[in-house]
């Protein structure tokens, strides 16, 4: 049996789930178990639902940080690319920092992952690097050709463009 939550994310159009999502707060819980679930369709959709309901650095998320990093590698692309948005909008703390910097620098490695997903794993990767400029070597080798071989060119565009935003010693 589907809850009112499951119903609504699998029946309405997006601008119907932020209303609802809205209008029953108490239920924000229920879409944040979802989105760290294997419970498809709902968990990848709860997971997206979030990222458009959420603010920034919301309160409502911060203690669910360390378990979305640990559910990432286990999620497929779809899913991943939604986590990592919802991660984009959060202030990630020095104890999960490093563990999520490896997942993402990982996802971005797997070139037969979808595009979106390396795409987002990569701007994580340049935020991070960003904080903390002794990376920048390392982010420069994940630009390399052998990485972008299999991306379009506006993909590629944008990891060009993130590259370029890099400080310089």
């Amino acid at each position: 049996m589907e809850t009112p939550l499951e119903k609504v994310l699998i029946s309405y159009y997006k601008t119907e789930m932020i209303s609802y999502l809205h209008t029953h707060p108490n239920e924000f819980e229920e879409a944040v178990a979802l989105a760290l679930s294997d419970k498809q369709p709902f968990a990848w959709r709860a997971a997206w639902l979030l990222w458009s309901c959420m603010d920034k650095n919301d309160p409502r998320m911060q203690g669910y940080i360390g378990k979305i990093i640990n559910v990432l590698p286990t999620k497929n692309d779809g899913h991943q690319r939604e986590l990592i948005k919802i991660l984009s909008l959060m202030e990630i703390g020095e104890e999960h920092e490093g563990f999520l910097f490896n997942i993402c620098v990982s996802l971005w490695e797997k070139t037969n992952k979808k595009p979106s997903v390396r795409l987002n794993a990569f701007y994580f990767i340049v935020k991070i690097a960003n904080k903390y400029p002794e990376l920048i070597a390392e982010i420069l080798l994940l630009a390399e050709n052998q990485y972008l071989e299999s991306l379009s060119p506006g993909v590629k565009e944008c990891v060009s463009r993130l590259i370029k935003q890099l400080p310089r010693k």
